[in-house]
């Protein structure tokens, strides 16, 4: 996100090098971004995992990822080209002697690619490993101090930070006693889409909202991240977790954060993430008094994918026969500042859903009961402001106004924008836009140690209150539905309603 700063000559190391998330998601972002022109003249990606390759089978891996996974298609002609800066390196991860090697290439890889000694370390790794990887690397002397004649050492770090407070506050001690806080990107690739970046822009960058952005004018806020899949092959990993860890912790406390936050004085890394805190800082904690009035979870039971049939939530191989992890949870909370004093958030997120969407929704309050809004039957809608994230990113804003003809009729529209259609091409990848971000130095769209552990224990008091009622039933939504019935109530109770989406 930074707008001063282009990305610097480096090496990107990528631990985990042969795995699923590096050929999906990291090669395939790298190449279009290299397609684009974006990537540093001086560049190089250096694979580091167990799997058995040299630099040419690495470089099939990649290209098969490539035609498989890329937003562009591959160019035969520009493919040599490109192919010229992957390499690989075979080595286990608890080995000192592999990071030895890992500084020898490295070494001879800067020679010839002319890159001053740079260096961005990628965990594409389970959680377990971030401990050994980060120690054997400062033990091999590849951390440079952070100071204005070093070249630079840089860690991504990938979702899930810890399963709550008590493990994330290890993981980031763990961070924090080989890495100084300056060279650690945690990332979280829902703040790499391209309307998620586009939330400070529209806030801070048009005169007609930052008004209206307060409890005196706005209702209440939805976010709604709806998946459409089930927990496919993530069964070992989802039923540990869940809908409130998965999604929750990271990415939608995020989200909310963005939207809620106070306007910065610069844009600067460390200031805007500084306002996110303190949104966080000011989360309601929800408590056992009045619990039930503001959590719903659930899971997916039996129903439709297409029109064919599909299992419930714990008929997936995988998954335990007894579970009682949660595929959906539904939440209303409230931000105790000036701003948004009595504003409540509703959020929802769930697996098996009708359709793959993420939209955030502004519900403006409603104009007086006078002029057009007088008849008590038919009032009028209010104004909703819509910001889709996935899969169509753009934004919309309903309005009200008069039906042609000769009588007098209000009928809301939307005024409707979306970025592929407006600019007329494909908005690049999160992981595009982040990776690029880590090369130039810009920290914005990264979760700090302190948004890690305040989201964590804002999080663990709902999980401490499931723990604590020893419940071995959870309600139950048909696969294909927007969720369960008591979501439905959580949400009227108060006189409101879901979105249809």
């Amino acid at each position: 996100m930074n707008i001063t700063h282009a990305p610097q000559p480096c090496t990107l190391v990528i631990f985990g090098g042969g795995g699923d998330l590096t050929r999906r998601k990291l090669l395939p972002a790298i190449y279009n971004q290299a397609l684009e022109g974006e990537l540093p003249a001086n560049f190089a990606v250096l694979g580091f995992a167990i799997e058995q390759m040299d630099d040419n089978n690495y470089r099939e891996f990649a290209r098969k990822g490539i035609e498989a996974f890329s937003r562009q298609p591959l160019d035969p002609a520009y493919w040599p080209d490109f192919e010229r800066c992957l390499h690989y390196l075979q080595g286990s991860f608890d080995n000192p002697d592999a990071y030895v090697q890992l500084a020898e290439r490295l070494k001879e890889i800067e020679s010839n690619f002319a890159i001053p000694g740079n260096r961005v370390f990628y965990l594409a790794i389970p959680p377990a490993l971030i401990e050994t990887c980060v120690c054997q690397l400062k033990a091999a002397g590849l951390v440079m101090p952070v100071d204005d004649h070093s070249p630079f050492s840089r860690i991504i770090v990938e979702k899930p930070i810890g399963r709550d407070l008590e493990s994330a506050r290890k993981v980031n001690a763990t961070l924090s006693q080989n890495f100084h806080e300056q060279q650690i990107y945690r990332i979280d690739h829902y703040l790499g889409k391209e309307t998620v970046q586009n939330i400070l822009a529209m806030r801070f960058g048009n005169a007609i909202f930052e008004p209206l952005w307060n409890a005196k004018h706005i209702d209440h806020v939805q976010i709604t991240v709806a998946e459409e899949e089930g927990v496919g092959t993530r069964a070992g990993y989802y039923d540990s977790a869940g809908a409130l860890r998965d999604m929750i912790q990271n990415h939608i406390l995020q989200l909310l954060t963005l939207i809620a936050m106070e306007p910065p004085w610069i844009m600067d890394a460390d200031v805007i993430r500084d306002h996110r805190q303190d949104i966080l800082n000011c989360l309601r904690p929800i408590t056992s008094e009045n619990f039930d009035q503001h959590v719903v979870r659930a899971q997916y039971g039996p129903g439709f994918h297409h029109g064919e049939d599909v299992p419930g939530y714990r008929r997936e191989a995988g998954v335990a026969q007894d579970s009682i992890t949660e595929t959906y949870i539904a939440l209303k909370l409230f931000i105790d500042n000036w701003r948004w004093a009595g504003v409540p958030f509703y959020i929802r997120t769930g697996k098996r859903m009708p359709k793959r969407a993420s939209e955030i929704a502004i519900q403006f309050k409603s104009v007086p009961p006078i002029l057009f809004n007088a008849n008590h039957d038919q009032p009028l809608e209010p104004n909703v402001l819509a910001l889709s994230i996935q899969p169509n990113e753009g934004l919309s804003l309903r309005i009200a106004t008069k039906l042609p003809g000769t009588k007098l009729k209000i009928f809301p529209v939307k005024m409707d924008f979306r970025y592929g259609s407006t600019f007329g091409e494909q908005s690049p990848e999160a992981y595009e836009r982040l990776l690029l971000d880590v090369m130039a130095g810009d920290a914005t769209l990264f979760m700090r140690r302190d948004a890690v552990e305040s989201s964590w224990a804002w999080v663990d008091n709902i999980l401490n209150n499931w723990a604590s009622s020893r419940t071995r039933w959870i309600p139950e939504y048909s696969a294909g539905t927007w969720g369960p019935l008591e979501a439905e109530r959580l949400i009227e109770s108060d006189g409101r309603k879901w979105r249809m989406l």
